[in-house]
């Protein structure tokens, strides 16, 4: 699976979430993909859950991601947005992006918000981040759980084994994925 994908705020979120998706794509399972509305929807609700964020952090963040994944921004999609349809208005713009870029999917853990039949035209689906992670490991667990394995040892503050990620990522709302990955160990 090398499929450009849009990725919803929602699922850059939570940070363990983030760095799996992002880790996915330097590994080239995915073509990740998001906009600087995206990103400033992802630092305005972490800040306003996080007291202990602030702003020059989370544009550190920002800026890493953008670094890690070459090309990640779409831009040149705001015309599309009047002419399209969504349950909330407020969400065009992710669909607006995965149009202009070619994207064949958004991950969003707000499915409800992309309804089929408004993507479906557009050849467009919305996968729950669970869906799309497990997607890559029926395709090639070895890569997958290499990225976990990865990730795993690259978190120091504070460290955690493959089983505490594992955890976190199950609470983030990967749990087919996890019971996948745990199932193979």
């Amino acid at each position: 699976m090398t499929d450009r994908a849009v990725f919803d705020a929602c699922v850059l979120y939570p940070a363990s979430l983030r760095d799996l998706l992002l880790r996915l794509g330097r590994a080239g399972l995915t073509v990740p993909r998001w906009t600087n509305t995206i990103l400033d929807e992802m630092v305005d609700a972490l800040l306003e859950h996080h007291a202990h964020l602030d702003r020059p952090r989370l544009d550190r963040t920002r800026r890493l991601m953008c670094e890690a994944i070459p090309e990640c921004l779409v831009e040149d999609y705001e015309h599309l947005i009047d002419g399209l349809e969504l349950p909330d208005p407020d969400d065009r713009h992710v669909l607006a992006a995965a149009i202009r870029c070619e994207a064949r999917t958004i991950v969003t853990a707000n499915l409800d918000d992309f309804p089929e039949t408004a993507l479906s035209e557009h050849g467009v689906v919305a996968k729950h981040p669970d869906a799309f992670v497990h997607e890559m490991v029926t395709d090639d667990p070895d890569r997958v759980a290499g990225v976990i394995h990865e990730q795993s040892s690259a978190l120091r503050s504070p460290p955690q084994t493959v089983e505490d990620l594992l955890t976190r990522l199950e609470r983030n709302g990967l749990k087919r994925t996890v019971q996948m990955l745990r199932d193979q160990t």
